[in-house]
């Protein structure tokens, strides 16, 4: 668990800075082998073989290189692949391309790159399909790497990060027959389903807890699907809530409630702040396995 948090740690430092991290971050081998793993008569099978394949290739790797040199070799390979698996944008310079943009034009454009995956639909400028497509990203691009990363180590980063590119990203999502589509769909949303409740217990902490927890519980009630639903809209209900609850706090500063701007760098904050207690949580994980 330790070289865990070491490579949680360096690889969000090294991705903020590293301005070229999306061009590393290249999927195309996986797009040539989906060419052939697609195309197999049960979709259930052609998924499993899509991306079983890669993910135990990875596996038999991380547990070749466990003890090696001390376990400098797997927190070398664990700081790769979770490198590769995060992302592929920092939502924190995407952000900040939004604020620096110098017209209403270009910061529209700018924005458009702040959801987690490419759309025909252009995204509007409003705050609350702002605060919407942030934590959708921070989500896709973040915690969720990070949660399976931490729970299986590089396979669980691979693993997550190829079934997001199956179920969401049109160059991928396309190259599939129908059935395998949706299967790869339903999977991602359940592979989802743990770090976004991890996202919005940490929200509760962060930020209102009253809010959060009124909100999660007023969205499934709405729904009336229950609360082990693949519908993980109460993530987005959550965020519009903790963001508007934060800004109507104010801090004892004069703000407009309904600007995008500032809903976009409160949602970037709170992000911040769920990042924060997620690692803490590991640490105190990591303190408690070093005393016991």
């Amino acid at each position: 668990m330790a070289i865990v948090f070491i490579a949680v740690l360096l690889v969000l430092v090294l991705t903020h800075s590293l301005p070229d991290a999306p061009r590393l971050r290249n999927f195309a081998w996986f797009r040539q082998w989906l060419e052939h793993g697609a195309q197999q008569s049960s979709a259930a099978f052609g998924l499993v073989l899509t991306i079983g394949v890669p993910v135990l290739l990875c596996l038999i790797v991380q547990f070749a290189l466990r003890g090696t040199l001390l376990g400098l070799a797997s927190l070398a390979f664990a700081l790769v692949v979770l490198f590769y698996c995060l992302g592929p944008r920092d939502l924190e310079r995407d952000v900040e391309a939004v604020d620096k943009a110098p017209d209403s034009d270009r910061r529209t454009a700018a924005a458009q790159a702040l959801r987690p995956e490419e759309s025909d639909t252009p995204l509007p400028f409003a705050a609350e399909a702002l605060v919407e497509a942030t934590f959708d990203s921070a989500l896709r691009r973040v915690f969720g790497v990070i949660l399976w990363f931490v729970l299986l180590g590089p396979v669980g980063a691979v693993l997550y990060r190829l079934t997001q590119l199956l179920a969401f990203t049109p160059d991928y999502a396309h190259a599939l027959p129908a059935p395998q589509q949706a299967l790869a769909e339903k999977f991602a949303r359940a592979l989802d389903w743990v770090p976004a409740h991890l996202v919005a217990l940490a929200l509760a902490l962060a930020s209102d807890f009253d809010a959060v927890f009124k909100t999660w519980r007023d969205y499934h009630a709405a729904h009336g699907k229950g609360y082990f639903c693949l519908d993980l809209g109460f993530l987005n209900a959550i965020a519009r809530a903790s963001v508007d609850a934060d800004v109507a706090a104010g801090d004892g500063h004069a703000v407009d409630l309904a600007s995008p701007l500032v809903a976009l760098d409160d949602a970037m904050t709170l992000i911040r702040r769920v990042l924060i207690v997620w690692l803490m949580v590991i640490a105190l994980i990591v303190i408690a396995g070093w005393f016991t």
